[in-house]
């Protein structure tokens, strides 16, 4: 009777043994398909935030230079118009990202700037230069380095760049859904995100 007692109990023993250890794969397992899931959630999208904008410039570029003092001068002018499109876009692919399993958390430490991308198209309007101070390729650099930094400074007044982070915060806010869907936490440099991700991407 002891033996069979005996034996009943190594019986339920290796039993409780082996579900544990099964228990334990099967979490294991679902640990590691929310982390691919969120890492590929992640990769999906890294090209999705971009915004597009049109702006138009007139120049007008001169240049005069002194031939035997300020008396006598040689000059060139030109009128460029410029129409532009302008992007401006978030590589997600760049975000500094961890998924951790033991603790279930994704911890977004940082993310890219953004990336302002210019596209001008010129076209020149009277152009016009003395013998001795003709168009040369300085010139030509000089008009469109100047416009670009022009139409920079149009795109940092405009609503484009604002445009672009709520596209950002929208993509992001996905993330969370994701987490606290399979019961994961999310954070953001150190700080717990709940409903409130919008104002954290803001401090």
């Amino acid at each position: 009777m002891k033996k069979v007692l005996v034996g009943i109990l190594i019986t339920l023993a290796v039993v409780l043994v082996f579900r544990s250890c099964m228990e334990d794969r099967q979490e294991q397992s679902v640990l590691q398909e929310n982390s691919m899931l969120i890492q590929q959630q992640i990769d999906n999208v890294s090209k999705l935030v971009v915004t597009e904008g049109h702006f138009a410039e007139v120049y007008n570029y001169k240049d005069s230079q002194e031939l035997f003092g300020p008396l006598i001068t040689a000059d060139k002018k030109a009128l460029v118009v410029v129409n532009a499109q302008v992007t401006v876009a978030y590589d997600l692919s760049q975000i500094d990202f961890e998924v951790d399993e033991t603790t279930k958390t994704l911890r977004v430490k940082s993310i890219p700037e953004p990336e302002i991308k210019l596209n001008p198209d010129f076209e020149y309007y009277d152009i016009t230069a003395d013998y001795l101070n003709q168009f040369t390729a300085a010139d030509y650099n000089k008009i469109k380095k100047n416009v670009n930094a022009s139409l920079l400074r149009k795109v940092e007044a405009s609503s484009l760049k604002s445009n672009a982070q709520n596209r950002l915060i929208s993509e992001l806010q996905k993330f969370y859904i994701l987490t606290n869907s399979m019961g994961w936490r999310l954070e953001y440099k150190d700080r717990l995100v709940e409903q409130n991700l919008p104002q954290l991407l803001l401090d």
